[in-house]
């Protein structure tokens, strides 16, 4: 089989790549392709350190320069190699703010061979919120996107994005300026925290956080808990537990805790100061909660390629298809279920919220992804998949929902030791939600050998016959579809619901 005729990937799109040139790192991402969920195909990053020493010189330190510019000669050839049909490159607060900013981007640009685009403050937070916008579904608060140099701010709601506005607040920025003091660093913050509105005005709203320091106050937080999914996408902690995490960053109490082995040590030392950010932002504004992502302004940029259609779509929704497409036996079969399934949940008295109606139907486009796999370990294979895919528009109480639901499709209604972590991070209604929708899936993936055709021609409705609660309808045609097994997988469904249910030929 020669390269061209692998089916792993997408057809119909091309790979492009991403070189985001930040103050504290050097980015090379290429995505499969240019679509609303775009899956990573390689990612490296140089930690060069262009943001150092400008605070105090105004320049790009010249031997940072020199290891940005070696790294640009490897993203160029990487990309090259991986097919790449486009490089876009975006620079930020150290290329915009360094008086030998435009040198370096006249060298970066004849190394590269494409232009460098240099973000303005605005511009960057304008590509932060959308990379949120891109990666959750209808989101309702303010962005926060701390880099290296600067720190964005920018108002969200739905698909509205607000004026942003920069703070020279970056993690190495703010660490030089105060010359190491946490105490300088916070009266330095609180300046200009004092008369940011976007803040004052979004009380009981969602903080997005953006950045590698904050996605590593993130990273601490998971270890500390012994959190069982090391996703970083949609992490959420409510208001109360940030201030005493973040609290506990700038005045560790055991600062050689295990948990901060996870942090890489170019990170570990501007954890502090990230987090004296964070905190000052966060009292400012009186979040209901800090939703960790990890989609900024790469994603946000690559989304507003796209066309307005396309944007529109589900984030969640188009990945699930997609994986469907990738790895299902028939995704046709994959969307009858998510049509059928939701006129099935009435007749058990269930009314879906939109959220709950979205991971159903992710649910049923995943749940046959781990066919392939040894019949003794299908359900595990699914759980995993979905628990740990780069999926995005998700919380992760959504994201264990699915996994279960698919777990119980294989595994049958009952928890156990592979459960046990995503049902503790899932809702008691979605754990009742995805052992109903993992019982209905039994029985129509029983009924239809997994192929479509069939479900879409079977109802349900009140029994006619006094021994019953509810009836599947069936159509006579498929009368020899019955047997021992079917009929098993039924009875496992009554006793779930409580509810006593058979099936009526007509």
């Amino acid at each position: 089989m020669v390269e061209s005729e692998a089916q792993g990937r997408l057809p119909g799109i091309a790979p492009v790549s991403v070189v985001d040139i930040g103050s504290n790192s050097i980015r090379l991402v290429i995505y499969e392709g240019l679509n609303r969920s775009p899956a990573v195909l390689f990612n490296e990053k140089v930690m060069c350190g262009l943001g150092k020493g400008i605070d105090a010189t105004g320049r790009m330190d010249a031997d940072s320069v020199e290891r940005a510019l070696k790294a640009l000669h490897r993203f160029k050839a990487l990309s090259t190699q991986a097919r790449a049909s486009t490089v876009f490159v975006l620079a930020t607060a150290a290329a915009r703010d360094a008086s030998n900013g435009p040198d370096f981007i006249r060298r970066a640009e004849v190394i590269l061979g494409q232009k460098v685009r240099v973000l303005s403050g605005e511009e960057e937070a304008y590509f932060s919120a959308l990379g949120i916008i891109s990666g959750y579904h209808d989101p309702d608060g303010v962005v926060g996107d701390l880099g290296g140099g600067s720190l964005e701010l920018v108002d969200v709601l739905g698909s509205k994005i607000g004026k942003g506005i920069t703070l020279p607040l970056g993690g190495i920025r703010l660490s030089e300026h105060a010359e190491g003091s946490l105490i300088k660093a916070r009266s330095y913050v609180r300046s200009f925290m004092s008369k940011v509105n976007v803040l004052a005005n979004a009380e009981g709203r969602t903080f997005y956080a953006v950045g590698g320091t904050w996605r590593s106050i993130a990273k601490l937080h998971m270890e500390l808990r012994d959190y069982p999914l090391h996703m970083m996408q949609g992490y959420e902690i409510s208001f109360d537990e940030a201030l005493t995490l973040l609290a506990d960053i700038v005045e560790p109490k055991n600062p050689k805790a295990p948990a901060y082995a996870a942090i890489s040590k170019s990170r570990r030392s501007l954890l502090p100061f990230g987090a004296i950010a964070m905190q000052e932002a966060i009292v400012r504004m009186k979040p209901a909660r800090i939703s960790f992502s990890a989609l900024g302004v790469r994603e946000g940029y690559l989304y507003s390629l796209l066309s307005e259609a396309v944007r529109k779509r589900d984030p969640l929704l188009a990945a699930a298809g997609e994986l469907a497409i990738l790895r299902a036996r028939s995704p046709e079969h994959a969307r009858e279920l998510a049509d059928w399934s939701g006129n099935m949940l009435g007749h058990f008295g269930i009314t879906e919220t939109d959220e709950e109606n979205r991971y159903r139907q992710a649910a049923c486009l995943l749940a046959d992804i781990s066919w392939r796999a040894h019949p003794d370990y299908r359900g595990l294979q699914a759980l995993n998949i979905i628990a740990h895919s780069t999926f995005s528009g998700i919380t992760h109480a959504g994201r264990a929902y699915i996994a279960l639901a698919n777990y119980y499709r294989f595994e049958g209604l009952t928890d156990d030791e592979a459960t046990s972590p995503l049902a503790a991070i899932a809702t008691p209604r979605l754990r009742e939600l995805a052992k109903l929708l993992g019982g209905l899936l039994r029985v129509a993936y029983l009924f239809s050998a997994s192929m479509p055709g069939v479900v879409r021609n079977i109802d349900i409705c009140p029994a006619k016959s006094p021994d019953l609660d509810l009836e599947f309808i069936v159509p006579e045609a498929y009368a020899e579809f019955s047997g021992e097994r079917l009929d098993g997988r039924l009875q496992q469904l009554a006793r779930l619901t409580g509810k006593r249910i058979g099936f009526r030929y007509l």
